[in-house]
């Protein structure tokens, strides 16, 4: 196994963070405060400023518990339902390098908040490697989108590691990083043990990019499925994984998970023309995913692969 680390728990802003709209909205109110002060002195103008601080202090409060609600584990209101609806992210960045060859992670942060999914397996992830900065890419990642985020590397890499990381809107129980056959470079698996509210059991989220040759990547795939088989908790296996439906390696895979069709264009790579499916959801057990919708998102600048969407609905076992 290589190492894996776990990079925050959780990005929630602090009690004293404003954004810029909070702190418009607030300065404003401040404003007000102040002139009420400096206009009048005490009587009416006083119970007015008041009266504003008051409000400026309940509105705070409001937004400080939608905030929580956002970054935290989400909270359920008495009387709504007890359905758990999972949204999964598979996204190859392309340690932040779009279509156009500018690096910029705040590119694939939007598209990642657009689609807003409770989990995200990234490949092709730069750690304080030269290359793209010395920056820490799972981590900016993880700040931009309000995720918590761990990071497994496949290899040393130009002063720091290059590999694949999963962000998750939900509390990290633990990682492993397990190594796979090599291909033209190290590969390995980022399994990461997610607790779900309203699961009865934690979901293993595992990160996939495998390389290079068929023969290789079924070699990966063979191991894949000597580490999870004895597995109990359900396996979702997520990422690029370099091969077209119909191959060796996804149908060797298709025994072990289910592989969700996708709605309607399922081409993934190159982002601007795809020509290829190579991107994927698997699922396992295929039971206790009730499949809501599974697309590739239309994206075609962020990176040179376009992300794929699953969103399932989690199905309680029958007794």
């Amino acid at each position: 196994m290589v190492a894996a680390h776990s990079i925050g728990r959780g990005r929630c802003p602090p009690p004293h963070f404003r954004t810029p709209i909070e702190a418009r909205l607030f300065g404003w109110l401040d404003v007000v405060l102040v002139s009420e002060y400096l206009g009048s002195g005490f009587g009416v103008a006083t119970t007015g400023a008041f009266i504003i601080k008051l409000t400026h202090h309940v509105l705070w409060t409001v937004i400080a518990l939608a905030s929580a609600g956002w970054c935290g584990t989400p909270q359920r209101l008495v009387g709504q339902s007890s359905e758990v609806v999972i949204r999964i992210l598979a996204y190859n960045v392309r340690h932040g390098a779009g279509m156009d060859d500018s690096v910029d992670l705040r590119r694939a942060a939007a598209v990642i908040n657009e689609v807003r999914p409770d989990v995200v397996a990234l490949q092709e992830i730069d750690s304080v490697t030269s290359r793209t900065g010395h920056v820490d890419q799972a981590a900016r990642l993880g700040a931009l989108t309000n995720m918590r985020a761990v990071f497994g590397g496949f290899m040393d890499y130009r002063g720091g590691q290059y590999g694949m990381a999963v962000l998750s809107r939900h509390p990290i129980l633990s990682s492993t990083n397990h190594r796979l056959p090599d291909g033209q470079e190290p590969r390995t698996a980022l399994a990461v043990t997610i607790q779900i509210e309203g699961m009865p059991t934690p979901l293993v989220v595992v990160g996939i990019h495998l390389y290079a040759t068929e023969g290789e990547r079924l070699a990966q795939a063979r191991r894949l499925t000597e580490i999870f088989q004895g597995e109990q908790r359900p396996v979702v296996l997520v990422g690029d994984f370099n091969s077209k439906p119909g191959t060796a390696v996804i149908e060797r895979l298709a025994q072990y998970w289910s592989i969700p069709a996708k709605d309607s264009e399922p081409l993934t790579f190159p982002a601007d023309a795809p020509d290829r499916e190579i991107d994927y959801v698997m699922l396992r057990p295929a039971t206790r995913f009730e499949v809501l919708e599974m697309r590739v998102i239309d994206e075609v600048l962020a990176s040179d692969h376009r992300p794929v969407l699953l969103v399932a609905r989690w199905r309680e076992e029958q007794r």
